[in-house]
C-alpha cells in the first residue's frame, strides 16, 4: 500500500512540477491516463488516482469526453523548478547567493570579482567629489533614453581599439551587463527557442536564460574557442536563435578566442538566423588583444555588450549594448517599457573614473598583481595535485582539474563547512560533465588558509 501511495505521489509531483515550471500553462491538456502511465511506467489505476487527487486539490479539471486540463492562474515563476533539480553546490542561484551574502572576511576563491581593495577606489572617490561639486542635472534628473552621450562617445572610441566600427547612436547604456543580456533576451527570444552557450560558461547565463524559458544547449569549449564541429551540428539540429559567449578573457576557463576559430565560427552562422551576443566584460583585464566577433561581423548579426563591474566597481552599476541601429531603437523602447530610465548618476561616476588620468596606471598595476597571483596560485594548487586546464595569459580565473577520483561538488560542500566558498565545475556546465573541475579566482586566493582547507578536504575523499 505504501508503494502505491509513493507512485501516486510521484505522478502528482510530476504534474505539479510542470505547472510550477510553466511547462504546463493554464488550459493545457494533460497526457491521457494511458499515455502518462506508459511515460512513467506505472499502472493506469495509479494515474487515475493521481489525477483525481489533483482535481480535488483544484490543480486540474476534468472535462468529460475531453480529458484533464490544468486550471487556475499561471504559476508564479520559480527558477528553481525549471530544469532538473541539482545539488545546491552546483545551483547557479545558490552559488550566487552564497557569494553575495557572505560575511566580511569570508574566503571566496570561487567568486567572480576582485577584492574591494583591488578596485580603483581612489578614482571612484575622486569622481564622487567632482560630481558633488558641480551644479549638475546628473545628481537629480532622469537619464536620456540611450544614456549619456559623452559616455556613448567614449565607448565608441573604446570599441574602435578593438576594431569595432560603431557610432554613438548604435550604443545604449544599461544598468549592468546582466541587464543588457536580459533586455536582449526579451527582444529576441520566445519561450521554447534554443540558445547556445559555451560548456563551460558563466553560470549566471544558465540562471538568466531559465527565466526566459528557452532550451539551453552547451557547446564544448576548447583552448581556442567553441568546438566548431559541435557548433555546426547544433545549428543543424536545433536552429538556435542566440549564441552567448565571451571572446576576450573567457569565463571560467581564462581562454581566448583564436582568430581562425572566430572566422570559421562566423562562416558557420552565415546561412542561419543565429545572433551572437558577445559579452566583453573582461576587456580591461586583457594584456593581449583577442579578435572580436563584432569587429569581424560589423555588428550585423553580432551584438556587443559589457559592463565595468570587474574593474571599476561592482557597486556602481553600468553596462552597455552596441548593435545594429534598428535593433538599438527597438531596445531603447524595451528599456523604457521595463525600467523607464537608466541610472544617470552611476553612469557619470563610471565615466569619470574611466577617463581619470590614473585609471590606466591602476590597470597596469592590476595586470601585474593578477600575473603574480596566477603564478602563485597555480604553484600552490599544483602542489595539491590540482592542475590548471591551461595557463591563461591574463584575467583572474584558473579552470582546474582535480586529482583522479575527487569530486568538486563534495569538495565544495566540505570546504564550505570550514568557511571557504568554492565554485565547482558543474555549476558552469550545461552537460554536467565538469564534476572534477573547479574555477579559482586568483585575486581571491591570497590567504594560505584556502589551500590548507583544500588539502584537508581532498584528504576526506577516499
Amino acid at each position: 500500500m505504501a508503494r502505491a501511495g509513493t507512485l501516486i505521489e510521484s505522478v502528482m509531483k510530476d504534474i505539479e512540477s510542470k505547472i510550477t515550471s510553466r511547462a504546463y500553462l493554464p488550459n493545457t491538456r494533460l497526457p491521457s491516463v494511458r499515455a502518462q502511465a506508459k511515460a512513467m511506467q506505472v499502472s493506469v489505476s495509479t494515474v487515475v488516482e493521481a489525477y483525481d487527487r489533483l482535481v480535488a486539490e483544484g490543480c486540474i479539471v476534468s472535462r468529460p469526453g475531453a480529458g484533464f486540463y490544468t486550471c487556475g492562474p499561471i504559476a508564479p515563476l520559480n527558477l528553481t523548478h525549471i530544469g532538473p533539480k541539482v545539488a545546491r553546490e552546483i545551483d547557479p542561484l545558490w552559488v550566487s547567493r552564497e557569494s553575495l551574502e557572505s560575511t566580511p572576511g569570508s574566503l571566496m576563491p570561487g567568486c567572480g570579482w576582485l577584492p574591494s581593495e583591488w578596485f580603483y577606489q581612489s578614482g571612484i572617490k575622486r569622481a564622487l567629489r567632482n560630481l558633488a561639486r558641480t551644479h549638475s542635472l546628473d545628481l537629480t534628473e532622469y537619464a536620456p533614453p540611450k544614456g549619456s552621450q559623452a559616455f556613448r562617445h567614449f565607448l565608441q572610441r573604446r570599441m574602435l581599439n578593438h576594431n569595432i566600427e560603431v557610432n554613438a547612436e548604435q550604443i545604449m547604456l544599461t544598468e549592468s551587463g546582466t541587464h543588457a543580456i536580459d533586455l536582449i533576451g526579451r527582444f529576441l527570444l520566445s519561450p521554447g527557442d534554443t540558445v547556445l552557450v559555451d560548456d563551460p560558461c558563466y553560470f549566471n547565463f544558465h540562471a538568466l536564460l531559465k527565466a526566459h524559458r528557452v532550451k539551453i544547449v552547451g557547446i564544448p569549449y576548447t583552448p581556442n574557442g567553441p568546438d566548431l564541429e559541435r557548433f555546426a551540428q547544433a545549428i543543424k539540429d536545433y536552429n538556435p536563435r542566440l549564441y552567448l559567449t565571451n571572446s576576450g578573457v573567457h569565463n571560467p576557463t581564462g581562454a581566448h578566442l583564436a582568430p581562425h576559430v572566430a572566422h570559421k565560427l562566423l562562416t558557420l552562422t552565415q546561412a542561419s538566423e543565429l545572433v551572437i551576443v558577445e559579452d566583453d566584460i573582461f576587456a580591461d583585464l586583457e594584456t593581449t588583444r583577442s579578435p572580436r566577433l563584432a569587429a569581424l561581423d560589423g555588428l550585423n548579426h553580432v551584438i556587443e555588450m559589457g559592463s565595468f563591474s570587474k574593474t571599476v566597481s561592482a557597486s556602481v552599476r553600468c553596462g552597455y549594448i552596441a548593435a545594429r541601429q534598428d535593433w538599438i531603437e527597438q531596445l531603447v523602447d524595451l528599456k523604457i517599457a521595463t525600467s523607464f530610465s537608466g541610472n544617470r548618476l552611476d553612469s557619470e561616476i563610471v565615466l569619470h573614473t574611466l577617463t581619470d588620468s590614473g585609471y590606466r596606471k591602476h590597470m597596469e598595476k592590476l595586470h601585474h598583481w593578477l600575473a603574480k597571483q596566477r603564478q602563485s596560485t597555480t604553484k600552490k594548487l599544483v602542489n595539491l595535485g590540482i592542475q590548471p586546464w591551461i595557463q591563461p595569459k591574463d584575467g583572474m580565473f584558473l579552470w582546474c582539474k582535480l586529482p583522479t577520483g575527487k569530486n568538486a561538488t563534495q569538495l565544495a560542500r566540505d570546504c564550505l563547512s570550514r568557511g571557504v566558498v568554492l565554485a565547482p565545475g558543474n555549476v558552469f556546465s550545461q552537460s554536467q560533465n565538469a564534476h572534477d573541475y573547479l574555477r579559482f579566482n586568483v585575486a581571491q586566493c591570497t590567504d594560505q588558509t584556502i589551500f590548507d582547507v583544500l588539502a584537508w578536504a581532498l584528504e576526506q575523499q577516499v
